[in-house]
């Protein structure tokens, strides 16, 4: 199974893609995106791929885009960091007990990735869940991460439907939480709300503190 790494091109049209962000913005981090917080985290939180001027441009997951305010801000309130905001790798961020990762860890043309890139990176994502402690929870940000994670760990989709605040028993140890995307479409759509968001963070932090 093949680790994290930064100079990955198992995805032909990724790559490629990458080349020419980066040909157009050279200061980009345009590469994979490797996962960000506590090693030793209880809370995965899962997320579809990295955004064009967030993550692609700074090199951590959630920074530099609109989707990372409400999560960062979320992630400070339910006391999962020391900083309300995640501006650059270098701003002294810490998470606490949460790691954050995506389905895919570069950045898809139009945002939409292939299916065969998602099976590419899933290797990576089952590699995330297994060093996960017991008494675990994953949390999905999508139902693209949601059915991510399932495939990583050899689980039929059908019994597990994607749900806003829906929570699926995986096993004894590790439970999966759904969430839509904290995107900018949803949040100013208002299909995700500040108050829907939060009320997530609030069952992840009883579940975690329990």
């Amino acid at each position: 199974m093949k680790s994290f790494a930064i100079d990955c091109r198992r995805c032909e049209r990724l790559a490629t893609y990458l080349d020419q962000v980066k040909h157009e913005y050279p200061n980009y981090h345009a590469g994979p995106v490797a996962p960000f917080g506590d090693p030793n985290a209880r809370l995965l939180i899962v997320g579809l791929a990295p955004g064009m001027h967030g993550a692609n441009a700074t090199g951590r997951p959630f920074t530099g885009d609109h989707a990372g305010l409400l999560l960062y801000a979320t992630l400070y309130k339910y006391g999962f960091s020391n900083r309300s905001q995640s501006q650059a790798v270098d701003d002294g961020l810490q998470l606490f007990d949460c790691r954050i990762t995506n389905a895919v860890k570069c950045l898809p043309p139009q945002n939409k990735p292939l299916a065969s890139e998602i099976n590419n990176c899933n290797g990576l994502l089952q590699q995330e869940i297994a060093g996960l402690a017991q008494r675990s929870v994953l949390l999905a940000l999508g139902s693209i991460a949601h059915r991510a994670i399932l495939k990583s760990l050899g689980l039929r989709q059908q019994r597990y439907p994607f749900g806003h605040g829906r929570e699926h028993i995986l096993n004894p140890s590790l439970t999966l939480l759904d969430s839509y995307h904290c995107s900018r479409y949803n949040t100013q759509t208002r299909r995700l709300t500040v108050e829907m968001f939060e009320a997530v963070f609030a069952r992840v932090r009883i579940m975690l503190d329990d």
